[in-house]
């Protein structure tokens, strides 16, 4: 910590209430029982727990220092283990484990050293496909590991770049299905054989238009492949593909929004999805041969993930949360309609009834586009014109949605701020030529939105312009840099979390796997041109113009922006003389998952907001 006050318990204790809640998320079915795996935090990270009827306890099954990011039971066998993953103070170099309850034994499946994600298994549940960086660090290669036999562990195929993925297993389990990603505007999908790693690319190259693919899954009977893809198209729609007769069909073309998830039912005659409708999950059920949609039960408005059917059965699993709800696992069964809650989340003892619902808003930016967001407003105890909390997301190809918030309803309904989560530019969301308006060159057209917005502020009756703080976290971060910069005089104070302060020693300093994903969004620094107006508008280099107090958070593990894009800029303002927060946690890497870590960070934010904004 440097310059942060004392905390005093009392905060703490009056703040107790907001730091308390939890939340559940469905990790995996079990493979022959009507039960499941679901990752909630009882202690301070979340771990893998059992829960075996709706309703039930959550059995702890993990018990470790650093969060678990995901679990399943392999889908044949009797579930006699799982397999988890787990990284180490939040530095992302995720492991592979084995998991026996019977004895609580945990066995390493990777090396130990090296980035290992996607973990997916085949359908006789003996061989789990996962990518790793093992070979150069920067590549994710593609392996084989039969979880029973660490010893087993094998490269299928060397690949090249960072951005590969295994999406699903044939029938057969004869081809693994795999995704290219090389931007969020530009991937492929190609079929490897999972014994020799033989490749054959399934969508084309080389056109005249930029195509992204998402989600993938091969049908039934191996011969089709479920997609989505924006090819021909703003939005990724639901298609399926025949590779043999390259041709495809549109399954989704009247929802003229983003497909971002779907699960296609055991037998292969549902088919689950959910599409983002301006920001909120609707859930879609869709018949494979008649191309019909079936009605859905009515969930609450608010985001819908971890889509996932129990094996030979009608029931989905999914992940609900909403403004009033933390995250909790649901199933709804399709042949019944009937809805089970499997988990009810504690909120702290805080009356989520009462919660603020958000407003979508818009306004006009610089060159006349409309910008939209998000907008809570504290209760109507609070009158007069209320101070603003700008919060803009990371990505920064992300979008807000209008989910739970957790402890930033403490800045709502104890504080009376009112919160604004903007999605400028270059959100996603809202069509790949939205997603494109701020790269390269047009980076600081994104800021622009944001001076938009501190113009729109001054309009509103019950919104004080004079009082606003602007906060996020990562490419949120920058921005936040960017307007203590640009909008100095327009705002109090300023928050940023782990965010970048310079983009050229940013693209030089981060993991080599992120690295050529990164410049095909920011630009390459090594192109003299790109790196002349990198340096130009990088935050760290215009420090000089800010005045106005700055907190600056970060962990010292992060592999996406490392400890020195922080502290540069700490360094930085200090010599001008603003003052200067600075919070760096020994544990945590891109953002705090430890509960402790994240409490203490809530409990300097509050101090900083009423010293800051509020006073």
């Amino acid at each position: 910590m440097d310059s942060i006050p004392s905390i005093p318990s009392s905060l703490a204790d009056s703040l107790a209430r907001y730091t308390e809640f939890r939340t559940a998320t469905l990790a995996g079915w079990h493979p022959s029982k009507r039960e499941m795996l679901i990752l909630t935090r009882f202690s301070d990270t979340n771990q893998v727990h059992r829960v075996q009827i709706p309703g039930g306890d959550r059995s702890q099954q993990t018990f470790f220092a650093d969060r678990i990011q995901g679990a399943s039971y392999p889908p044949k066998p009797t579930g006699e283990f799982f397999v988890f993953a787990k990284d180490t103070g939040g530095n992302e170099f995720s492991q592979l484990y084995r998991y026996d309850p019977a004895d609580g034994t945990v066995n390493l499946l990777t090396d130990g050293k090296s980035r290992n994600t996607g973990a997916t298994w085949s359908h006789t549940g003996r061989q789990i496909a996962y990518t790793s960086t093992r070979r150069n660090g920067k590549d994710t290669d593609i392996y084989l590991v039969d979880p029973l036999k660490a010893q087993s562990d094998r490269k299928l195929a060397a690949v090249e770049g960072g951005g590969w993925g295994v999406l699903d297993w044939s029938p057969d389990d004869k081809k693994l299905l795999v995704l290219e990603y090389v931007s969020i505007n530009e991937s492929y999908l190609w079929l490897f054989d999972a014994a020799t790693g033989e490749k054959n690319l399934i969508t084309p190259k080389g056109g005249t238009e930029k195509v992204s693919y998402g989600a993938a899954q091969f049908a039934a009977d191996g011969r089709g492949i479920y997609l989505t893809s924006d090819r021909d198209s703003e939005f990724q729609r639901l298609q399926y593909l025949d590779p043999a007769g390259n041709t495809t069909k549109i399954l989704s073309g009247g929802i003229p929004w983003d497909i971002e998830s779907f699960e296609l039912s055991p037998d292969g005659r549902l088919l689950a999805f959910v599409a983002n409708e301006d920001g909120i999950a609707k859930l879609h059920l869709l018949e494979t041969a008649t191309g019909k949609e079936r009605p859905v039960p009515k969930l609450p408005v608010g985001l819908i993930g971890s889509l996932e059917w129990r094996p030979d059965s009608r029931e989905l699993g999914m992940t609900l949360t909403a403004a009033r709800s933390p995250a909790d696992v649901f199933s709804w069964n399709v042949a019944t309609g009937k809805v089970d809650r499997w988990t009810r989340s504690e909120t702290g003892g805080l009356n989520t009834a009462t919660l603020t619902e958000p407003k979508p808003v818009r306004w006009k930016s610089f060159d006349e586009r409309s910008i939209s967001g998000f907008l809570y407003r504290p209760p109507a105890r609070f009158t007069g014109k209320r101070p603003v909390i700008i919060n803009i997301h990371g990505g920064p190809e992300a979008q807000f949605r209008p989910g739970f918030l957790g402890r930033s309803n403490y800045f709502i309904d104890e504080l009376g701020a009112a919160m604004i989560f903007p999605n400028v530019r270059g959100s996603a969301g809202y069509g790949k030529t939205f997603l494109q308006l701020d790269n390269g060159f047009k980076r600081e057209d994104s800021v622009k939105d944001i001076g938009a917005l501190l113009d729109w502020i001054a309009t509103q009756p019950d919104l004080d312009p004079a009082r606003v703080m602007v906060t996020g976290g990562s490419y949120g971060g920058y921005m936040t840099l960017a307007v203590a910069t640009l909008y100095n005089d327009r705002i109090r104070c300023a928050l940023d979390v782990v965010g970048i302060s310079n983009f050229v020693t940013f693209l030089e300093k981060t993991e080599s796997y992120r690295r050529d994903l990164r410049r095909v969004e920011y630009g390459d620094e090594r192109d003299p041109k790109m790196r002349e107006f990198l340096q130009a508008i990088s935050p760290a280099n215009n420090a000089a113009k800010i005045s106005k107090p700055l907190f600056v958070v970060q962990g010292q593990n992060d592999p996406r922006v490392p400890l020195n894009e922080s502290e540069q800029m700490v360094a930085t303002v200090k010599r001008g003389g603003s003052p200067v927060w600075y919070l760096m946690a020994k544990d945590e890497g891109h953002g705090f998952a430890k509960k402790k870590n994240a409490d203490f960070q809530f409990y300097a934010t509050v101090t900083f907001v009423q010293s800051y904004l509020l006073n």
